[in-house]
């Protein structure tokens, strides 16, 4: 059924949205440090199935021996490999425009702008829906939501299931969580901008292997203030080269050897927890999509069959993985007037 007796309208919302639908992706990533530094990198990644399975190394073989001449070797079989499965989430956003307001807006300049302003909100909405789920804890809509960094990297790190393996009883399936009220007696009590960087130093060492540490870091205001105030102009060192340049307030991390994206998430409306940074290896953290359901058009216009109105929807499904927890951490300031 036309949206519309003028025939150069009819299909106009979906063409529109069609137009638009490639660049979802692109304004739901580079909204979030954290999105377009796993999209950069490559990890977002496609997948297929109920379920989504991140394959786990989580054990060593036993078998390495040392030798000389004819010494038996080792070959201890040996159980190396797990899997996480994930539940794919799903979310969509809907641009519903009336009937009325099409045929009051008719030609093409007024049809047009009315279809800006719909079209901008819903993908607001679902910017802001992509941010509230990944800092979340995939509790909201009962449970139905993205499960974000405070179910992946959360406080409490030795209960609850994550991936259907239970944290209680896996230690390898913990990350940390470091306190600066508790964790550092010999550096200080709370974040501020004498104690940041030798916090950050500490925790960098323990939590490193190799050339494996955490690569980003996501600072609440409040520590990414006391970094920003811990180095002096001429030790900054600004991101002016991928984040920086998106709008994100971001300094390089160098230290213990390491070197770390650090950006601050916060400001209005932020849903970054107050005095709180993220260490995030994103070597080992994904955001798995069905390849049909990735921030873009669902479908084709629908007509309600007792409404004179025309709904499309937007969306995405999929699930943000971790593969490895040894290198995520969370620092926290549990009583920053300390």
């Amino acid at each position: 059924m036309a949206l519309t007796n003028v025939e150069k309208n009819q299909e106009i919302l979906s063409l529109a949205l069609e137009d638009r639908s490639e660049g979802y992706q692109d304004l739901v990533s580079n909204s979030s440090a954290t999105l377009y530094l796993l999209k950069d990198r490559g990890n977002f990644k496609e997948y297929s199935g109920p379920k989504i399975r991140e394959r786990l190394l989580y054990n060593k073989t036993g078998s390495a021996i040392w030798y000389n001449g004819f010494d038996f070797l080792n070959p201890v079989p040996a159980e190396l490999f797990s899997d996480a499965e994930y539940t794919p989430k799903m979310v969509a956003v809907a641009v519903t425009l009336p009937n009325e307001d099409i045929l009051n807006n008719e030609g093409e300049n007024q049809l047009m702008d009315i279809l800006e302003s719909h079209i901008e909100a819903a993908e607001s909405e679902l910017i802001d829906e992509a941010d509230i789920s990944l800092h979340g804890n995939g509790t909201r809509f009962g449970g139905k939501e993205l499960g974000g960094l405070q179910l992946a990297v959360p406080t409490i790190v030795n209960s609850g299931t994550y991936a259907g393996i239970d944290r209680g009883t896996q230690p390898a399936w913990r990350t940390s969580v470091f306190d600066a009220h508790t964790a550092f007696p010999a550096i200080g009590t709370q974040v501020n901008k004498d104690t940041v960087r030798p916090m950050l130093n500490s925790i960098m060492t323990q939590r490193s292997r190799g050339k494996k540490a955490a690569n980003l870091l996501l600072m609440s205001p409040e520590h990414y203030a006391a970094y920003d105030a811990a180095t002096v102009a001429i030790q900054r060192i600004n991101d002016e080269t991928k984040l920086g340049k998106l709008g994100f307030s971001a300094l390089k991390y160098y230290g213990a050897g390491r070197v770390a994206d650090i950006v601050q998430e916060g400001g209005i409306g932020s849903n970054m927890p107050a005095n709180t940074t993220y260490g995030l290896d994103l070597a080992n953290l994904w955001l798995r999509y069905h390849p049909e359901r990735n921030f873009n058009k669902i479908g084709k216009a629908l007509t309600p069959i007792n409404q004179d109105a025309v709904v499309q929807y937007i969306g995405f499904m999929g699930e943000l993985t971790m593969t490895n927890p040894l290198f995520m951490w969370k620092l926290i300031d549990s009583n920053p007037a300390a």
